[in-house]
């Protein structure tokens, strides 16, 4: 075993982490502004002022030996022999986290309210049995709030992405893993795949499709759980990104996002990052916020919609 002497670890931990990043790998940087940078696989990470915070996890550090710590899962002695660089030691790959244990809100008995809901959001009733009949969709026991659940490969529910149905509130069930998040996978060997911001978008696009007489189960389609605004281009989502790993049979990708700064920005952030890759159409709706705000104007017939959601 190393043993460090106590100067050995005075010094390791007066060095900071951009000085060790700086020097040891490089290439996880990335400048955001000044003198603020964060780290390419994790932007919510800054480093600035000899400081860093993990600001989607909530805590940070002075020092590189916290760093490697905390984040990288390092033990101290390892911490050490890596900031001070002896026997060549090199920086291992980020131990990948145990898998999430995920927390499903208690299923009601009936799917009465989500029913009146999501018909009440103009979603044809037909699709919303075909998701309450698979799982992918169910009423929370209060009644309260949608439900809408991803599945992985094996069939696993490893997503949630709760909807208040009586209020603003949404967010996603304790221990989520956006890569599984809400979806539907087209036909075998299909080749185009529709993206949503929102459960509800996705289920909007579906009920347009069903309305004009197509197949609305042929295209692969997946909701991302939400977008956000990110300083860095060609940024492509967890849950979009791991679709197309899964799923290599796809080759032409349509971007439903919302019509506002947000949406469309990370549309352009996903076109930079698939270009060359795969043939993507920014589609937005022609009318209204989002999907589903479309669908309500089109069965208005004051309204009126057009042939492309």
């Amino acid at each position: 075993m190393t043993f460090y002497t106590e100067e050995q670890i005075r010094q390791a931990r007066k060095v900071d982490l951009l000085s060790y990043l700086q020097r040891a790998s490089p290439s996880e940087l990335v400048r955001v502004s000044g003198s603020t940078w964060c780290l390419k696989d994790h932007d919510s990470l800054r480093i600035s002022h000899g400081k860093w915070y993990w600001f989607s996890r909530g805590f940070g550090g002075m020092s590189a030996v916290d760093f490697l710590m905390k984040v990288r899962g390092f033990s101290f002695v390892e911490a050490l022999s890596a900031v001070l660089g002896n026997s060549g030691y090199s920086v291992p790959k980020q131990k990948e986290p145990s898998e999430r244990r995920l927390l499903l809100p208690p299923k009601s008995e009936t799917s009465d309210q989500v029913m009146e809901y999501l018909q009440r959001r103009a979603i044809d009733p037909e699709i919303i049995r075909y998701c309450l009949e698979r799982n992918t969709l169910y009423e929370s026991r209060d009644g309260r709030n949608a439900v809408f659940v991803g599945y992985d490969e094996l069939g696993k529910p490893r997503y949630a992405a709760i909807r208040s149905m009586f209020s603003e509130y949404k967010g996603d069930a304790t221990g989520s893993d956006k890569r599984y998040s809400f979806r539907m996978k087209g036909i075998q060997g299909n080749q185009h795949l529709h993206v949503f911001e929102s459960a509800i978008d996705r289920l909007s696009y579906t009920t347009l499709v069903k309305q004009k007489g197509f197949d609305w189960t042929k295209d692969s389609l997946l909701s991302l759980a939400g977008v956000f605004i990110v300083k860095r281009d060609s940024v492509v989502p967890k849950a979009l990104e791991h679709f197309l790993e899964i799923y290599p049979e796809v080759k032409t990708i349509h971007l439903h996002l919302d019509n506002d700064a947000v949406g469309q920005g990370a549309a352009q952030g996903i076109m930079k990052g698939l270009q060359g890759r795969y043939q993507v159409w920014d589609q937005p709706p022609l009318k209204g916020k989002d999907v589903n705000d479309y669908l309500q104007r089109c069965i208005q017939p004051a309204v009126g919609c057009r042939n492309n959601p």
